[in-house]
């Protein structure tokens, strides 16, 4: 019971971006960062709606430090950049992963689910769908005198269909659209306000270089990605006129592909991630190094609401990349670092490693991953394992993550 209790006072900071506890933290220009009672550093990490949009949904990039933005493409490329299924070799592809969340606190009914595919159109198209399903499992809803307002089940989904086309021999192009569904807490009623479902729209746009070379005197592609992803309508979860950011992303990304021999590949990934939008302010500012005076650059307009919630789209997106309070310092502090191997054998047997790292300001996630990749005729079996790398706890810590990918375009190796 304290465990439905508690997520349904997550829900309810989450549905109002009601954050209290942000209210009484002080910005220190002196350390550029926002600090507690002590003068000590507190996390200020970019809050958004629908946060499941950012979960690597495929146990192959899983395992490779959720990096996928420049790899070789599969059918969950979609996620990371679309543009690179143009660079497909097999005709069609699907592929299905489970995400168990939260396993270390015994909660089963949380998972991530995702499904998705493409199909060569030509020799220069493709085009690609993805559905992903998050439950946030069943919770008891109780209102604040503690009389039974039922059961519900959270849930969130996106559905995206993409196409992608190259532009030469080396160069593709992306577009996708995405509808995005959020019901965290429909009918119920949080201090007075009732709680309704929230929509989006959203679009991704990719870009992916391919360079094939000799180096070493071995046989060896260089790929670069670039995306940005669920750029798309701010959300509210309620009838107020104050919505929310969704986590559009800026994502950079290179790999390089070595054949060493005629059995054995291996390629190495990285990654930059940013999202694309405003750095919570906060209310409050120190003056003189003791003194707490209001934050003028909260709220300009006077309405006790802080302005970074308040801006356009388009305002945010491109005022994200100079709007920290911290200055570049703080701006530089909001990228997320992956790192990854995979080595094949005789395209049979794949093993993977992975790094992450998120600054300690901005989420503080650190972690290691490794997974195994198996295929057999038409079917690629991948399994990815997350390690943690600090006493932070990751929703994914010492989870096994299960991914299958089905060869459409080859289905009669079934017969051999």
């Amino acid at each position: 019971m304290l465990r439905k209790v508690n997520q349904c006072i997550f829900l309810a900071i989450a549905i109002l971006g009601v954050c209290p506890f942000l209210n009484g933290q002080v910005f220190d220009s002196r350390v550029g960062c926002v600090v507690d009672a002590n003068g000590d550093c507190l996390p200020n990490s970019n809050l958004t709606a629908m946060p499941f949009l950012r979960i690597a949904p495929d146990a192959r990039g899983g395992a490779m430090g959720d990096a996928g933005i420049a790899l070789d493409p599969t059918p969950a490329s979609i996620h990371y950049n679309a543009s690179s299924l143009a660079f497909a070799e097999k005709d069609a592809a699907l592929s299905a992963t489970y995400t168990p969340w939260l396993q270390d606190l015994n909660l089963p009914d949380i998972y991530l689910a995702q499904l998705s595919g493409y199909k060569k159109i030509d020799a220069l198209s493709t085009v690609g769908f993805q559905f992903k399903y998050f439950s946030l499992g069943v919770i008891n809803f109780r209102d604040p005198s503690g009389v039974d307002n039922g059961d519900g089940r959270p849930r969130e989904f996106q559905f995206g269909l993409a196409y992608a086309r190259k532009l030469g021999d080396n160069l593709s192009v992306s577009v996708s659209g995405n509808y995005l569904f959020s019901a965290l807490a429909p009918n119920q009623i949080v201090n007075g306000i009732e709680i309704t479902n929230a929509t989006s729209f959203a679009t991704d746009i990719g870009l992916t270089y391919k360079k094939k070379m000799e180096l070493g005197g071995k046989d060896a592609q260089l790929s670069i990605g670039a995306a940005i992803t669920n750029l798309g309508s701010k959300v509210t979860y309620t009838r107020d006129s104050i919505r929310d950011f969704i986590p559009t992303n800026l994502g950079i990304g290179t790999s390089l592909k070595l054949e060493l021999d005629e059995y054995n590949t291996i390629t190495f990934a990285l990654d930059f991630n940013k999202l694309m939008v405003p750095t919570s302010v906060s209310k409050n500012i120190l003056v003189d190094g003791n003194t707490t005076a209001p934050n003028p650059e909260f709220s300009k307009d006077g309405d006790n609401v802080g302005d970074y919630r308040q801006k356009t789209l388009f305002e945010g997106v491109f005022g994200s990349f100079s709007d920290a309070q911290g200055g570049f310092q703080e701006e530089l502090q909001e990228i997320n670092y992956s790192l990854g191997a995979e080595y094949w054998y005789d395209q049979q047997f794949a093993a993977r490693a992975g790094f992450f790292y998120e600054h300690p300001l901005k989420g503080a996630r650190k972690y290691f991953t490794v997974g195994l990749g198996i295929k057999y005729n038409i079917f690629n079996i991948d399994l990815s394992y997350l390690i943690p790398g600090n006493n932070r706890r990751s929703p994914l810590d010492n989870t096994l993550r299960f991914g299958m990918i089905f060869d459409l375009g080859n289905l009669s190796a079934l017969d051999e």
